[in-house]
């Protein structure tokens, strides 16, 4: 679960099952939404380029962002001109904004900063996803591909292929909101066109994919960089032995820090709520100790961390067959 999460989605105690009823309106409300764009009574934007809509069923970090940058990787290899597509959760952007890969978190998200600098793709952010990618494609025109990061529900974009990312940690009591984590009933990831597993599933979440391929994949990085330098690199043998402070705020702060410590580092553990807007109190450090954070948390530090603080850098791993699976079905019709 994300460390900000409610303590009570973790589990079916009473607070949970009080607020049930509304997790059924909630739920109903859903489902009537997606049977109405379904029935073609709420008009789905068809963008000129296939679309891949990259989200997942619950709230919190599942590794989406991690899977784009992959996904947008693996589709430039192949020969595609992508660009991403963000909401630009916890920006300040009005309207549509082009994404600069030194653009300011503040503004634009850190998420979507951290897509445009390391994807080397346009990345667009705006709530409204089929107007965000109008304006991608005008000032984009080479681009042949749209990646939506985080838009499963955004049902008014049509798309050519679904990719449900589930980490099952996230996914806690089951119930909807706000009972639970779950934007939409496991029920749904039988409706996508792949489900990426960041770790291994159970046997009743694998049931409820109905069929669907499954692909597991996990986040791994092999040196830190220093914040300030990032060309200047090192193992984590440089650290043992040293104070260690790890920051981190992501939707699960907990998997950085195991990550951390099976690479024999004894940490102080600093948990941050997602999307946390630090400040230079929040990064302080004794003289002579060290600070390890994630790379999206750095876009937001950069300007006022610690001399000796190091980002680690990670990347998605899959199978091969994951990657020729997606450009197989590309130019598929647009799913339902």
């Amino acid at each position: 679960m994300p460390a900000s999460a409610p303590g009570f989605w973790r589990h079916r105690g009473v607070i949970a099952w009080s607020l049930f009823p509304l997790s059924l309106l909630f739920g109903g409300l859903a489902a009537l939404r997606r049977v109405l764009f379904r029935w073609r009574i709420l008009q789905r934007v068809v963008l000129p380029v296939p679309v891949v809509v990259v989200g997942n069923v619950a709230v919190g970090g599942s590794g989406k962002t991690p899977v784009t940058l992959w996904l947008a990787d693996v589709l430039r290899q192949r020969g595609y001109h992508p660009g991403i597509l963000s909401r630009g959760y916890g920006g300040q952007v009005e309207g549509v904004a082009e994404v600069p890969p030194d653009g300011d978190p503040i503004r634009y998200g850190d998420e979507p900063v951290l897509m445009a600098a390391r994807s080397g793709c346009p990345v667009f952010v705006g709530r409204d996803r089929p107007a965000a990618g109008q304006a991608l494609l005008a000032a984009h025109p080479s681009v042949n591909v749209l990646l939506a990061d985080d838009g499963l529900q955004h049902y008014r974009l049509a798309r050519n292929l679904e990719i449900v990312v589930v980490d099952e940690a996230t996914l806690g009591n089951r119930l909807l909101l706000p009972a639970g984590p779950l934007r939409e009933g496991l029920a749904r990831l039988g409706k996508g066109s792949f489900i990426f597993a960041h770790g291994a599933l159970s046997a009743p979440v694998r049931a409820a994919a109905h069929g669907v391929p499954i692909f597991e994949f996990d986040l791994r990085g092999d040196l830190f960089e220093r914040i300030g330098t990032r060309q200047e690199r090192c193992s984590a043998e440089v650290f043992k032995g040293r104070r260690v402070h790890a920051l981190a705020g992501i939707g699960r702060p907990e998997r950085f820090f195991a990550q951390l410590e099976a690479m024999g580092l004894m940490i102080e553990r600093r948990p941050f709520p997602d999307h946390h807007a630090f400040c230079e109190a929040d990064l302080y450090i004794p003289d002579g100790d060290v600070l390890l954070m994630t790379e999206k948390d750095a876009v937001k530090c950069a300007a006022f961390a610690p001399a000796d603080t190091w980002v680690w850098p990670v990347r998605a791993h899959f199978a091969p067959e994951a990657a020729e699976l997606i450009v197989e079905k590309l130019d598929g019709p647009p799913t339902a």
